[in-house]
């Protein structure tokens, strides 16, 4: 009961960063000193990944880049003594982990690049992870939390969690039969509803396992909401052959999808950092401090 394969879907736009996304993946913007694409590639490594499907668009090149070998940039930091440094690099993608790229020609929705990723997937259970989706698992990763779900269950696993009612209609919603703490059958999922007709504000965020039965699916699967192949619309259809769980992680997620989510974020591991956590709380410190005395001498003047 061993998942060896996790798939990347890539190939979006990342209209919502533009221009810093013109020419780069937004699965590179940087979270403290890592792009977003190295912490999810780094969740499914702990989760026993060993070959990672990349779905990829014309832009993407820097992912491509990012995880090869810079035999230039590793034989200078050796040469100039820089060995910290030079473990840093190499430890981008650890050793025996295959990286697989695979071009999704057009944008045709997250169904879609799912399925363009069977021909390297095969007949084999696996993961789909959406880097915008930053997910702090605190003592174990979202994806190790859900392995352990599917060792027990032996089927498909879709990460959820609680949402506000105002930001439902921007998920998948799912109604579920409640096994036991934070699990539950999925009985029903629908693909952004409107708040007042979701079945729940238990919404499906960007980690999922799931059984190759959901690419003869996806096959046949029209397009759905805003023009695009959904894979929940795909997953709707295997829960009438296959039970589909949905399982609340212990952690937090940061949407990098949204300025505000990717800010919080950058923030938030910025505190912990090792090397700048100290430093940088101290700055927000002096900075809050600050702030609070000009605003004392604004009230003061108006008084």
């Amino acid at each position: 009961m061993r998942i060896r394969k996790a798939v990347f879907p890539v190939a979006g736009l990342g209209t919502r960063f533009l221009p810093a996304t013109k020419a780069s993946a937004k699965e590179m913007l940087p979270v403290v000193d890592k792009p977003l694409i190295q912490y999810a590639v780094a969740e499914a490594v702990s989760a026993g990944a060993e070959e990672l499907v990349f779905i990829t668009g014309r832009s993407k090149n820097s992912i491509m880049d990012h995880f090869d070998k810079a035999y230039e940039l590793e034989n200078e930091l050796q040469e100039r003594g820089k060995t910290k440094l030079l473990e840093v690099v190499q430890e981008i993608l650890p050793p025996g982990i295959t990286c697989i790229f695979i071009r999704q020609a057009e944008a045709l929705g997250l169904g879609h690049a799912v399925l363009c990723a069977w021909p390297a997937v095969g007949d084999e259970d696996f993961y789909v992870i959406l880097a915008d989706d930053l997910i702090d698992g605190q003592l174990r990763p979202c994806l190790a939390q859900m392995h352990r779900v599917y060792q027990e269950y032996g089927t498909s696993v879709l990460a959820c969690e609680q949402v506000p009612h105002d930001e439902i209609g921007s998920y998948g919603v799912v109604d579920v039969k409640p096994v036991g703490p934070g699990l539950g059958e999925i009985k029903k999922i629908v693909e952004k509803p409107k708040p007042d007709e979701a079945p729940s504000n238990l919404a499906v965020v960007g980690r999922y396992i799931l059984t190759p039965r959901i690419f003869k699916i996806l096959q046949r699967t029209q397009a759905g909401s805003g023009g695009e192949i959904q894979l929940t619309d795909a997953i709707s259809q295997m829960m009438q052959e296959q039970t589909v769980l949905a399982y609340e992680f212990d952690g937090k997620r940061y949407d990098c999808g949204s300025k505000l989510g990717y800010l919080k974020a950058n923030v938030e591991y910025a505190l912990k950092h090792p090397e700048v956590g100290e430093d940088f709380r101290n700055y927000l410190h002096e900075l809050s401090i600050e702030e609070h005395f000009e605003e004392g001498k604004k009230d003061h003047a108006a008084g």
